[in-house]
């Protein structure tokens, strides 16, 4: 009785424990599969955040390599096969120092998206900066997110660094449009006239016409009439007073006859230049409040700017020369906004019929890009013996001028051409 007792708990016994042990193994398989469903549910993730991580990096350590690129290279604006590899080669570095050490496939499956992304074509390489700044935005908290697109909807706008103040009629059209073929300048088309005409509106108001720019970037503006406005100095210098101002001066009597013809296309009711040009032309009285001829003295107007401003901040153009070498002057330009030199005689083409430089592109032979039919007017013959007396009444003005200035821009070897059919 005792040994079937002793059995019977024995044989009770033993398939609880096996029960246990295999509910305990079926549990424990069980916690272990859920485990590694949840891992790989997060790994994925996790995987994509070092894959913007990576790119976030990337885009902020070869920006720089990107625009130090497209100076040195060909003046075509696109990216080289050198500049990929280059991209690639940071981008692999920046990712391989964020992603997990004993995790290669995450790392190499990252290299190859950053690749993708950065060398499709070339112009790829341009053309996706929008895309890559959303995401940007998308994934970035930090305040200081660095912009890498190049289109006007991205940027800030921000008050001008540099104005074109002057003068009329001196070739300030065709500075600013060389000017904005320089990557590192953005400037509004129109005049905005804030300081003479709109200053009522406030800074706000004239900040909202700038168009945006990106770090490095230098946002200007032209508005000629403000060189002959005597409240505008003020104006400028309360804004910012360590602004650059450019200021492109002519021979005050050519100056003077484009200024007419300008007048005289809008309105041929007007009356002679040689009418409006005296107040008695027998007596040689010559009428300086005609604001053809006030605008050419121009070492009265500069008397005021230089109240406010050190001639160190003021970069004077020679019109003239801005026709017969623009490279030569373009140089000048960038040199004095602290640019590189990137627009060169290859972005010039002298257009003989209109009698001035036109843009081009140095990449293409398409057709060079000239100013509109406002530009290159024929001027109206001139009595001889006005454009004489001209020449006498701005020549002490004119010495005036290159003392103030430092510059000799040598119009009195000009005189008697303005008599001959010219351009304006």
């Amino acid at each position: 009785m005792a040994f079937w007792s002793s059995t019977s708990v024995f044989t009770s016994k033993v398939p609880r424990k096996i029960l246990f042990m295999f509910t305990l193994s079926l549990s424990v398989t069980y916690l272990f599969y859920s485990l590694m469903s949840c891992y790989n549910s997060l790994q994925f993730p996790l995987q994509e955040n070092y894959v913007y991580q990576g790119r976030l990096v990337t885009e902020e350590t070869t920006f720089v390599t990107l625009r130090e690129k497209l100076y040195s290279t060909s003046p075509q604006g696109y990216l080289d096969e050198e500049l990929i590899e280059v991209t690639a080669a940071a981008a692999e570095q920046t990712v391989a120092i964020s992603t997990v050490k004993d995790n290669v496939e995450t790392e190499q499956r990252t290299l190859d998206w950053v690749r993708n992304q950065a060398a499709p074509t070339k112009t790829a390489a341009v053309y996706q900066s929008p895309a890559l700044e959303r995401e940007h935005q998308e994934f970035s908290t930090t305040d200081n997110e660095l912009r890498v697109n190049c289109t006007s909807d991205y940027g800030v706008k921000k008050l001008p660094q540099a104005i074109i103040i002057g003068v009329k009629k001196g070739g300030t059209r065709a500075l600013l449009e060389a000017l904005r073929v320089h990557p590192d300048i953005r400037a509004v088309g129109n005049e905005p006239h804030f300081f003479d005409r709109n200053y009522e509106k406030g800074l706000d108001w004239y900040r909202d016409l700038m168009p945006s720019t990106l770090e490095g970037q230098i946002t200007m503006e032209k508005t000629p009439s403000y060189f002959v406005t005597s409240h505008a100095p003020k104006r400028i210098h309360t804004m910012a007073r360590d602004i650059k101002l450019i200021i492109v001066v002519r021979n005050p009597v050519t100056r003077a006859i484009s200024d007419y013809t300008q007048t005289l296309s809008k309105k041929p009711e007007i009356p002679t230049f040689e009418v409006l040009a005296f107040k008695n032309r027998t007596l040689g009285l010559i009428d300086a409040s005609w604001s053809a001829l006030r605008i050419g003295i121009y070492a009265l107007h500069l008397e005021t700017w230089m109240q406010y401003f050190p001639l160190a901040q003021m970069h004077f153009v020679s019109g003239e020369r801005l026709i017969v070498d623009p490279a030569g002057e373009m140089g000048k330009v960038q040199d004095f906004l602290g640019l590189k030199r990137i627009v060169t005689d290859k972005h010039f083409y002298f257009n003989k019929t209109k009698g001035f430089p036109c843009l081009k592109k140095p990449e293409d032979s398409s057709t060079p890009r000239c100013l509109g039919k406002s530009k290159g007017r024929t001027h109206p013959k001139i009595d001889p013996d006005v454009i004489r007396r001209l020449h006498k009444f701005f020549k002490p003005f004119n010495m005036m001028f290159y003392q103030m200035t430092g510059q000799n821009f040598e119009w009195e070897l000009e005189e008697g051409s303005d008599s001959r059919g010219s351009q304006n």
